[in-house]
């Protein structure tokens, strides 16, 4: 799991703290620090090795909280607004990269956001739920190619179908 805080431990090191799931699992210390470098490499911050949660952007913390989680070699991911203290700039960058990683990984994110413009960048399958009690409102498809491009008609055309569907028919049942 990826939570939106970065749930770092703050005097274990980047390298560490992606090898921490794998301590916790008994893994002998020379393997867990080949596969927690796989990951490092994987999410491209080989070069912050030993560095500490506090030396690194925000960004950067959650590359390290996705690749902690990946070594754990999860058979689904589940993202919990990962994305939502960043600015603007990084969330679009993490984005691709999340989407890069899940191409090499081939994984099963669940990756909660109240962002529909990420979820339909990001998503396969977009599922609204509706006010509390959290109940599945509708699930929309999408099968628009990739890279996708968030100024097309057909990007547009499915944001607000489903910003229409927010604002119109969840929120009233």
């Amino acid at each position: 799991m990826v939570f939106q805080e970065y749930s770092l431990f703050p005097w274990r090191t980047v390298i560490d703290n992606i090898a921490f799931g794998l301590e916790m699992q008994g893994m002998p210390k020379e393997e867990r620090y080949h596969v927690a470098g796989q990951y490092l490499d994987l999410v491209n911050l080989e070069q912050f090795r030993d560095s500490y949660p506090s030396e690194l952007s925000g960004g950067m913390r959650q590359r390290v909280a996705v690749a902690r989680a990946l070594a754990l070699n999860p058979s689904v991911l589940l993202m919990d607004e990962p994305f939502g203290a960043l600015d603007a700039q990084t969330r679009n960058m993490l984005q691709k990269e999340l989407l890069e990683i899940q191409d090499a990984t081939k994984k099963t994110i669940i990756f909660i956001t109240h962002s529909v413009d990420e979820a339909v960048y990001l998503a396969d399958r977009i599922i609204v739920m509706t006010p509390r009690p959290g109940r599945i409102c509708q699930m929309f498809d999408v099968s628009l190619a990739r890279p996708r491009d968030r100024t097309s008609v057909e990007f547009a055309n499915l944001r607000r179908k489903v910003l229409d569907l927010i604002n119109l028919n969840c929120a009233i049942q």
